[in-house]
Parts: C-alpha cells; sequence; structure tokens
C-alpha cells in the first residue's frame, strides 16, 4: 500500500478525532477488537423425529401408565410406576432423564454392586497404561480365603488381570476383588480409600465403600442414583472394556459359572452391568439396556429373591422403553444460529451444536416445542476458526427444566484484508452511532 495514502488516512483520522466525531482507541490493539454486546436470540425449535426413535419419551416428574392392572397395587415411586424394590431409579443419560425414582437417594448396602467401582479403577489404569491386561497379580491367604461368591483362586498363584476382571465381572468373585485391590493398592484398605476418592470425583455424591467387594461391613453405604451414574460413566469412559459386561458364563480352574444377571438373556438389549446381595440389603441389580440406539440404565435393590429381581428388573425395563421415547431437538451439526463478525470476510458465521440434542416425553404424547435460546458475545471478532466455541445454546423442555449445550463455529471465517479492514473501523467510528 502506498506510504502517501497511509499517511493522508491517518491525518483524516486525527482531524476527525479533533473535531470530536471519531474517539480514538488507547492502543492498537484495541482497534482490532470488535465492539462486544451480550446477545441473547430466542429461536423457533421444531423438534425433529428420530429416526430411531419416531415418538416422543416421558418427563422426570410424569408417571406413565402401568404395563397391567396389578401394577397399580405395588407401593407407589416419588416418580415412575410401583415398584416391589425398596429403592429404584431409572434414567435415559442421554437426556438426563430420570423415568423411575423411588428412595433413590436414601442409603443402602451396595452389596456386589460396588464391584464395579472396583472394576472401573481398573479400566483407569488400563486406559491410562500403567496397567496391562496380562499382569499379573499373586493370590494371597486373605483372598483365597474369601466367602461368599467365588473365583476359585488358588493361593499363591498368580492371575492375570483380565482373567480378574472376568472373574469379577461375570463371577461375581470376591477372591478376585481382594486379589486387585492388594495388586495395585497394597492392600484393600487402601484400595478401598481410592474408591471413594474417584467416586467423590465422578459425582457419586452419598456413596462410602470399606473394602473392593461389596462384602457387608460398618460404615458401607450407596444410593440408587449414585449407582446409576457409575454404570454411566463406565459405559461412557470406557466403551473399549465395557463388553466384559455382557459376558453370559465363563470357565476358570475348569469350573464353570453363569453370570447372575439373568437379563442378558432374557431382556433384548441388555449388556451389562452387576448384580448384588446381602442379608440387609436384599437382592439388587444394575441394568443397562440398549434398543433402536437409545439406552436406559436401571438400579434396584431390596428385592426378596434372584427370581423377584430378575422378573422385577426386566418387567421395569420395559416399561421404560415401553411409555417413554426421544425426539431430537438438534442433529449434531445442525445450524442454531448465525452471528455477526467484526472484520472477517464474511459477515456472519454458523453457530452449530456439536452433539444430538435429544428429549424425553411420553409415548404416543404430543408436546409443546422446547424453547431454544442462542447467548453469545457479538460481533465475534475474525479470524474464526471451525469447531471454536462461541456461544450457548439454552433450551428448555416442555416440564420446564433447562439444559445448556456449547455452540461452535461452524465454518473458518478469515479476516478481511487490510484495506478492508481500515474501510471497516472508519465507517463503524464515523457511522456507527447512527446504528
Amino acid at each position: 500500500m502506498p506510504v502517501s495514502f497511509l499517511t493522508d488516512l491517518r491525518a483524516l483520522v486525527v482531524m476527525l478525532a479533533v473535531a470530536g466525531f471519531v474517539a480514538l482507541p488507547l492502543t492498537a490493539d484495541a482497534q482490532q477488537d470488535p465492539p462486544k454486546r451480550q446477545t441473547q436470540q430466542k429461536l423457533p425449535a421444531k423438534p425433529k423425529p428420530s429416526a430411531a426413535a419416531p415418538k416422543a419419551a416421558a418427563p422426570a416428574a410424569a408417571a406413565a401408565a402401568p404395563a397391567a392392572p396389578k401394577v397399580e397395587q405395588l407401593p407407589p415411586s416419588q416418580v415412575g410406576i410401583g415398584t416391589l424394590a425398596r429403592h429404584a431409579f431409572m434414567v435415559d443419560p442421554q437426556t438426563s432423564t430420570v423415568l423411575l425414582f423411588k428412595d433413590a437417594e436414601t442409603p443402602m448396602p451396595p452389596s456386589s454392586m460396588s464391584k464395579m467401582m472396583t472394576i472401573f479403577i481398573i479400566f483407569d489404569e488400563l486406559a491410562a497404561g500403567r496397567l496391562k491386561l496380562d499382569t499379573r497379580f499373586r493370590v494371597s491367604e486373605k483372598a483365597r480365603n474369601m466367602g461368599g461368591s467365588r473365583m476359585f483362586l488358588e493361593l499363591g498363584s498368580e492371575a492375570t488381570v483380565e482373567d480378574l476382571i472376568k472373574g469379577i465381572i461375570i463371577l461375581s468373585g470376591n477372591d478376585a476383588c481382594v486379589t486387585i485391590a492388594e495388586g495395585l493398592a497394597g492392600s484393600e484398605e487402601a484400595f478401598a480409600e481410592r474408591m471413594n476418592k474417584r467416586a467423590r470425583e465422578i459425582g457419586m455424591t452419598r456413596t462410602n465403600f470399606r473394602n473392593a467387594s461389596g462384602w457387608p461391613a460398618e460404615g458401607q453405604y450407596t444410593t440408587a442414583r449414585d449407582l446409576a451414574v457409575l454404570g454411566w460413566r463406565t459405559i461412557d469412559d470406557y466403551p473399549q472394556y465395557y463388553k466384559y459386561y455382557s459376558e453370559t458364563n465363563w470357565t476358570y480352574n475348569n469350573i464353570r459359572q453363569e453370570n447372575r444377571n439373568r437379563l442378558l438373556k432374557i431382556t433384548p438389549g441388555t449388556d451389562g452391568l452387576k448384580t448384588g446381595h446381602t442379608e440387609e440389603g436384599g437382592y439388587g441389580q444394575t441394568t443397562s439396556a440398549v434398543r433402536d440406539g437409545r439406552r436406559l440404565i436401571l438400579v434396584v435393590n431390596g428385592l426378596t429373591s434372584m427370581a423377584e429381581r430378575a422378573q422385577e428388573t426386566a418387567r421395569l425395563m420395559e416399561w421404560g422403553f415401553r411409555e417413554s421415547t426421544n425426539t431430537t431437538v438438534f442433529r449434531a451439526g445442525d445450524m442454531v444460529v448465525e452471528a455477526p463478525v467484526w472484520l472477517g470476510a464474511q459477515d456472519k458465521v454458523p453457530l452449530v451444536i456439536p452433539k444430538t440434542v435429544q428429549i424425553t416425553m411420553p409415548t404416543g404424547q404430543a408436546s409443546a416445542p422446547p424453547r431454544v435460546v442462542a447467548r453469545f458475545d457479538g460481533p465475534i471478532a475474525a479470524p474464526i476458526a471451525k469447531g471454536t466455541k462461541l456461544g450457548t445454546a439454552v433450551v428448555t423442555l416442555p416440564d420446564n427444566r433447562t439444559m445448556e449445550y456449547p455452540l461452535e463455529a461452524g465454518a473458518d471465517v478469515p479476516r478481511m484484508g487490510v484495506l478492508s479492514r481500515v474501510a471497516t473501523m472508519i465507517q463503524h467510528y464515523m457511522f456507527g452511532w447512527l446504528s
């Protein structure tokens, strides 16, 4: 650019400043910053039916109709249908919708469902590379002498981590839990401290472990809601290892044992997680199932037998899939709004939602579309890189629950050339007050 032109331009700007028409910035960098203002834009959001689930699903506080007349006689739940379980919690993790809640925040014995945390820590170690599936741990006398369900490890023998994973998940082996705990932390007591620390980190707010197996111990407790959190984090964080939860039987040391999770065989879509039983807490189970791409997680406890546990868990899972469904509000990559751009080659940038947004509603019931508000500071200064987080979409559901999702730039927007930037800044400073 000719030097004389720049000199004349600077002189023009200075004259205008002296005349009171232009406010000169304090620094050169300030010239490049757009005049920021908080933008809130309400958007009409028309739910788009999901290809997998063409209907709609249950709000958290709505109780669906029972599957059969007998259900009405069951002990009531605070949310959802009645159940024989003393504690029950069902959630659709894709929408965070609670479909069933019965004393789900009341402390209860974790029983063998606490083994899910032992497994979660093993998965932590494997994913971090600090442990390998073929790593071996020696079986101590304490491990060998454990009562209850066992993997039948021999004193002084060594077992691989993969065998111990199967022994804990499929066989519910208390001996395998102690072997892992001592191998990773030196003692079961030290491992329990680690379990509690990890529980707090992932949001299990009302849980305290005293051992690795769930063996009855004073001061050991959890809640149905916390176990659902643990189940979902296991599925979400470690899909490469979650496959072990769906194995129906396993043979170790020439002893074949069946997985106690009967729903793996009787309820379509079931792929985990863990059963449990203590005299104090009764029979319980944490279950996950997927149908047509939709997952439900159910926790029950306080049932009177293995048969009742299997029947009640299967009934509740069928109810959850039958009486509720998900509707897509936005698909991943959908544009929510266009935001103005400051000093960009394009004057607008699409703001897109990076993940699919779904809502859960009762099956067959029409619902008002959710309210969507896009929030961002605009105009947005160029250059803008695609994928940069620029704002938030606030989605208010028909039941008045509010959820927030990030908004990202849907395209790259380079900066204007030098001449265009100068002209745009002069135009803004001279005439921006008119807009």
